[in-house]
Formats: structure tokens, C-alpha cells, sequence
């Protein structure tokens, strides 16, 4: 495989105990410690007050990381192609549709169907955004973090324009979570761009590998690394946390990793 790469130019982070990215980047790089709490996820303001009050919890988690990345890239939101990644998509959704098919009165509200559908969150950001840009949604089970890096990739290197990355998963609840142990809302987001500029945090260059995926030394931030699939961009998160020149590899599929070199400078 040719290895991809791009340069990172925004990060947006949201998770349990992980409020932003400069927080996240103070626990990843040891600067301060993570305090164990629930991921708190705001309402999107950018959406419209209707749209609003039909998010769930992965719309907002997405939105969340997305809007941080592309504020600190400082591009337009609008003009940009997207890539969303998850493995899921909303469990207390599932849940909800579940427990009404089940009911005696098995009818669904239109908020409900819409919502479970995994191109959602892509939907919902087009809106915030009026982004006409296209967009790709994907699934790869516990890789998804690392098949939409790959995929962004891959768009940015046919394509040469800027690309948003964002990757997201929410808990499952019971009786769900015991067969997808998902505990808390986690979201990442990268904008990614062709070539270096004063916008730039680091070069990224990824192909893949049969190593073993990054772990952390770190109990706590390896259980969490664990806890969702987008969580497994955490090395990645460290890497550019620390802006040390290093390389991580991410869990991708059985027997195939994704190597990712690291270069800040």
C-alpha cells in the first residue's frame, strides 16, 4: 500500500471526563489528570431551534468535535467534503424503536425513524453548516476511527482539498450494552488538508500494517481507549498532544492495523 498523507489543521475532541481538545491534550500529554465523569454533550447551537430538539446523543457528540476542529483549522465549515465514521449509531434510539415495535401500539414518530439512520449526523451537519461539500458515511465496527482516516486520506490525496474527519460512537442501554459494551458518548474530529500551512499541527502519513495497535501504559486511559471505537484515536491524540515525531498504529481489522507517522515540525 502507498502510504497517505495529509496535514492535520484542526482537532476537536469530546468524551467521558475529556471537555475539549486543549483539555484532552493536557491529560494525553500528562499535564493534568482526567477526573472520571460522564461525557456532558451540548445541544448543537448552530442548528435551528426545531432541529435541535431532535438530536440525540450522536448528533451531538459529532457535532461537538466537528465544529471544535473546524473552528481551530479557522476554514469554512461549508466548503468542506466530510467523512463520519461510527460503528452504531444512537442505542437509546434503537432502544426506544425496539421497546414501541414490541409495544401494542408499534407506531412510530417520524423524529424516531429519522434518527436511526446512520447517515444522520452527516445530515445534521449539512444543515448547521450549509455544507454542499460531499460526504462520506462509513462503518467498521471497532475500526471505524481508522477506515474514515483512511478514507479522508485517500480524499484528500485524489482530490487535493481539505477534508473533516469525524468519528463518534454513544452507549448502548440495556439490553443492548451486553451485547455492545458501549458505556459513554465519545467523538474526535481532524480537518485534514493537501498541503503545509501556517495552519498547520502536524503531518500525518498512514498505510497499513500487522503490528500490534498502540496501548496505553495508563490504566484509566487505556480502559477508556477501549471503551468506543472512536476512543481508539486516542495514540494519534497523544502523539500530536505531546508534538513529539513519533508513530502510533491504530486497530483497524483482524490481522491489518494502520500505521500512522507523526510529524509536528
Amino acid at each position: 500500500m502507498t502510504p497517505l498523507l495529509a496535514y492535520i489543521e484542526g482537532v476537536g475532541v469530546i468524551g467521558p471526563g475529556l471537555g475539549d481538545w486543549p483539555h484532552a491534550a493536557d491529560v494525553l500529554a500528562q499535564r493534568a489528570a482526567r477526573v472520571a465523569s460522564q461525557t456532558v454533550l451540548p445541544a448543537p447551537a448552530s442548528l435551528p431551534s426545531a432541529e435541535r430538539r431532535r438530536t440525540g446523543p450522536v448528533v451531538r457528540a459529532a457535532l461537538a468535535a466537528a465544529h471544535e476542529a473546524v473552528a481551530q483549522s479557522g476554514r469554512d465549515a461549508a466548503t468542506l467534503a466530510a467523512v463520519f465514521a461510527a460503528s452504531g449509531g444512537d442505542g437509546g434510539n434503537f432502544h426506544a424503536i425496539c421497546e414501541t415495535l414490541a409495544s401494542d401500539e408499534p407506531q412510530l414518530s417520524p423524529t424516531r425513524f429519522h434518527n436511526s439512520v446512520h447517515n444522520a449526523p452527516a445530515g445534521y451537519w449539512s444543515i448547521a453548516t450549509r455544507a454542499m461539500a460531499a460526504s462520506n458515511v462509513l462503518c467498521a465496527y471497532d475500526g471505524s476511527f481508522a477506515a474514515g482516516l483512511l478514507e479522508s486520506l485517500a480524499q484528500v490525496s485524489v482530490d487535493g482539498a481539505a477534508t473533516l474527519l469525524v468519528a463518534y460512537d454513544t452507549d448502548y442501554p440495556e439490553p443492548l450494552r451486553r451485547v455492545r459494551p458501549i458505556a459513554d458518548a465519545f467523538g474526535v474530529a481532524l480537518v485534514l488538508a493537501p498541503r503545509k500551512s501556517e495552519r498547520t499541527l502536524a503531518r500525518i502519513e498512514a498505510r497499513l500494517t500487522d503490528a500490534n495497535a498502540s496501548s496505553f501504559a495508563d490504566a484509566d486511559i487505556e480502559a477508556l481507549r477501549l471503551s468506543n471505537p472512536a476512543a481508539r484515536a486516542l495514540p494519534l491524540l497523544q502523539a500530536l498532544a505531546c508534538g513529539k515525531t513519533s508513530q502510533v498504529v491504530l486497530d483497524y481489522l483482524d490481522g491489518t492495523q494502520l500505521a500512522v507517522d507523526i510529524d509536528p515540525s
